[in-house]
């Protein structure tokens, strides 16, 4: 965590701002390696401490190395903790603090000035370490052996929700902790629902079912979609995926550094306007993922970041007929020095099932 600490203060040096509040539970274990429920982070330029209550003591001691845990108490509120550091200025989450929040801090907080991070934490956590790509590269493993273990169970008559409860039943058998959001089991024409998350529908013959789902493993997120077809796919089945499936692979092929989201976005949704498929792809090609599923930096046409060694993203066209249904592939992606690295390894060729 040291490394983390050491570039944080130095975004506080260069916005002259002499310490910072870190409430946000991603940004709080990124920063300190906490796990728990509650608690906040006070860095300034040369202490870190760890402020929660006394269920978390213990905890924080095991867990925050190199801080300094502080109780906070009904008696010795935050505020008051606070104010003993005697800071000109603080940062705090603008993007997570409630206006509550805030509005207690600066009528409680004496003479010291808050200042808005800006997007400051978002920034630092897009590019990962060694480390945070070795456990999300893990989390996209379980993801694998989950759709290959589900390809084995799903079968025509079955419920959506039951395919969704198995999914996840199994990855946490594989170590995961939760899921990375609701499991997405869309059959039929609830596939062209692009969120369509797992309904009482029962899956049919002839169905399109497309499967997007993620699990968390040690904090940190996986996300990938596979769409089959349960029985023989029709020609336009055939057609569609096809389409959607040379969008993703030559956006594939395009992830490296240097490049931004727009132009990524770009080569994957020309292809799917040139074959007349245009309105039917309406999000953003891909997005971050890390400790929250959906992060910095976007795939989008108003993702303007620049591609840098260390992101990861996802790639995630998609064609969305309603009355008919849709298809999406996906895969999860860590940009590399040189290209990208997928780690979602599950097969893309069109599964009938």
């Amino acid at each position: 965590m040291s490394a983390r600490l050491g570039r944080f203060r130095e975004l506080l040096r260069e916005k002259s701002i002499d310490g910072s509040i870190i409430y946000k539970p991603e940004n709080r274990r990124y920063l300190s390696g906490f796990t728990g429920s509650s608690g906040y982070v006070l860095i300034t330029l040369n202490d870190a401490y760890f402020i929660t209550d006394f269920r978390y003591m213990e905890q924080a001691a095991k867990q925050c190395h190199g801080f300094k845990v502080v109780e906070h108490t009904n008696q010795n509120p935050l505020h008051m903790i606070l104010n003993t550091f005697n800071l000109n200025t603080m940062a705090f989450e603008d993007d997570f603090v409630t206006y509550a929040q805030y509005k207690e801090f600066s009528d409680k907080l004496g003479q010291t000035k808050l200042v808005p991070l800006e997007g400051a934490m978002g920034n630092l956590r897009k590019i990962k370490d060694d480390e945070e790509i070795s456990i999300i590269e893990k989390a996209a493993q379980i993801a694998d052996q989950a759709f290959e273990y589900i390809l084995t169970y799903m079968k025509a008559g079955m419920k959506e929700n039951e395919v969704a409860l198995e999914l996840e039943s199994f990855m946490k058998k594989k170590g995961a902790s939760g899921l990375s959001f609701d499991s997405i089991v869309a059959s039929g024409i609830r596939s062209s629902l692009p969120h369509g998350v797992a309904s009482d529908k029962i899956i049919e013959t002839g169905d399109f079912v497309t499967l997007d789902f993620g699990c968390i493993y040690e904090g940190y997120c996986s996300d990938m979609t596979r769409t089959i077809v349960v029985g023989k796919a029709s020609e336009k089945q055939k057609k569609i995926y096809s389409i959607v499936l040379e969008a993703q692979e030559k956006a594939l092929e395009a992830i490296k550094p240097g490049m931004t989201g727009v132009e990524v976005d770009k080569i994957a949704r020309d292809i799917i306007s040139e074959n007349g498929y245009g309105d039917y792809f309406g999000h953003g090609l891909g997005h971050g993922v890390g400790l929250e599923v959906h992060e910095s930096p976007r795939l989008s046409p108003l993702g303007h970041d620049t591609l840098k060694p260390g992101m990861i993203v996802t790639d995630e066209p998609g064609i969305y007929l309603p009355g008919f249904g849709g298809v999406r592939i996906e895969d999860l992606v860590v940009v590399t020095e040189d290209g990208c690295k997928t780690l979602s390894k599950s097969p893309k060729e069109l599964i009938e099932l």
